[in-house]
């Protein structure tokens, strides 16, 4: 399984939603790194200090004792992690189950798959039901994470990888240098960035078609990071444009849709599967 990485932040009842589904949702063991760049706050810092106690991953917290910047933190993150792949996860995002073990599982489909992204309701890009648009948090994630299960891993390309989550092939990423913290301000433009170069390195930058990670809101740029990338990437606002005008993923989605409707119920070994509420945290149960 890759890494996981959570850039924790100051949200925290996103974080305390995020935590409770990433326990649900990801195979027991499997190693987490919340890393703190001094945004968690007294709240915030108990409920990872509850969680930790609690779950069934390979959990570490670190803390830095002044702020480096969004970037130039996750960078240094990622640099720690070596050549191993890693999956950064949005602070704010719910991870469907299964997410990691399917996402994982495109970087082995094919050797020339840098970055894979999962569905999202607001996916940009990857967006579900509707492109480009952000809908409501699924109302049962269990029946979602079992529709998108169903699909076939096509693995289509998308203009660049997405944040509120995204596996990064390790190899890939550091032969592209990693993350450009001197000219980006946010892990949203400096993502784009990272996987146009790794694009103009041979890479290939995907939808992972069998996953599905919530989020509320979108990612941001910070100020000045959409100039930078215009200035460094003259055609990627066109790019991203025609993506979305041509909507390639029209029949994916589509198929997702026909897929939660007519899903069967569940098994009736349900119980072992327990997802919590997008709504609800550890502090609610």
């Amino acid at each position: 399984m890759p890494i996981v990485v959570v850039p924790v932040g100051p949200d925290d009842d996103g974080l305390d939603a995020c935590l409770a589904a990433l326990d649900a949702g990801t195979p027991p063991e499997t190693r987490v790194w919340l890393a703190d760049d001094a945004q968690v706050g007294p709240r915030g810092y108990a409920i990872i200090e509850r969680w930790m106690k609690r779950t069934r991953l390979r959990a570490d917290y670190t803390r830095r004792q002044r702020s480096l910047g969004e970037v130039a933190h996750l960078d240094q993150v990622l640099s720690a992690c070596g050549e191993s792949d890693v999956a950064v996860l949005a602070a704010d995002a719910v991870p469907l189950p299964g997410w990691l073990t399917r996402m994982s599982a495109s970087l082995a489909a094919d050797g020339a798959i840098a970055t894979a992204t999962p569905w999202c309701n607001s996916g940009e890009a990857a967006a579900w039901p509707r492109i480009g648009e952000i809908a409501p948090m699924p109302e049962d994630p269990e029946h979602l994470a079992r529709a998108v299960a169903a699909m076939p891993a096509v693995h289509p390309e998308l203009p660049s990888a997405i944040g509120h989550a995204v596996v990064l092939r390790g190899s890939a990423r550091r032969r592209a240098g990693g993350l450009d913290a001197s000219s980006y301000g946010s892990w949203y433009a400096a993502l784009i960035d990272l996987s146009l170069r790794l694009a103009g390195l041979g890479w290939r930058n995907v939808l992972c078609d069998t996953a599905f990670v919530a989020r509320r809101d979108e990612g941001l740029p910070a100020e000045g990071d959409m100039d930078a990338l215009a200035v460094r990437w003259p055609d990627w606002h066109a790019r991203l444009a025609g993506f979305l005008m041509q909507d390639p993923l029209r029949a994916s989605r589509v198929q997702l849709s026909t897929l939660l409707e007519s899903l069967g119920p569940p098994q009736a070994q349900r119980d072992l599967f327990q997802y919590p509420s997008p709504h609800m945290g550890h502090e609610d149960r």
